[in-house]
């Protein structure tokens, strides 16, 4: 009932008509499990360089329907970020421009529920510009793959102390580890810690 309130009046501020169907009711039975890439952890003061999402219906991880970006940067990529995810000012070479980026990427994730490591980060850098755009933001339903995990290791150590660390959820559910700070590489790694995690009682 609240979430329907929020939801209507998120929708009442959307400027364009063509992303009406972001808030039309969900399917639960496929996701978007999403990753960005970004200059910095403040959403208020730092960009986005590349999206990577993929669809998980019936268990399964759409590889050929994933979706890849990168983005065009107003400014030289800092040194300190070049360390972090690895993707220097040389392979932005073909990149394509915000404003395209993030209507590729509404238009890929349609209604579905989102789900990711540290959602709420990604969601924030998405949100700046659906903002700025659109005037709205994101009405997805979420989930987040930690919370997931959380919640079936604390019923083996409900004293413990639980290391929600993303390498260490990976190990955990004996998934490989692909090339890192790559975002559809993550988001490909996320989706196959929900599956796991989906399907297992407890760890």
């Amino acid at each position: 009932m609240f979430k329907s309130l929020i939801n209507n009046w998120n929708k009442k501020k959307l400027s364009d008509d063509r992303f009406t169907f972001l808030f039309d009711e969900g399917n639960d039975d496929e996701i978007v499990v999403f990753d960005c890439e970004t200059t910095g952890l403040d959403p208020k003061q730092d960009d986005i360089i590349s999206i990577g999402a993929v669809k998980i219906k019936n268990n399964k991880i759409f590889l050929n329907d994933a979706l890849h970006l990168y983005i065009k940067q107003e400014k030289e990529i800092d040194h300190k970020s070049i360390t972090i995810h690895q993707i220097r000012n040389c392979d932005l070479d073909g990149a394509i421009p915000l404003r395209e980026a993030i209507e590729r990427f509404l238009y890929f994730i349609g209604n579905k529920t989102l789900a990711g490591y540290y959602l709420e980060f990604d969601v924030a850098m998405i949100n700046k510009y659906t903002k700025e755009m659109l005037g709205i933001t994101l009405p997805n339903s979420q989930v987040e793959i930690s919370s997931i995990y959380y919640n079936k290791k604390i019923q083996t150590i409900p004293q413990g102390n639980i290391d929600l660390r993303f390498n260490t959820i990976l190990k955990e559910l004996s998934l490989p580890r692909l090339h890192a700070h790559d975002a559809l590489n993550d988001a490909v790694m996320t989706a196959m810690m929900y599956l796991k995690l989906k399907n297992i009682k407890k760890l």
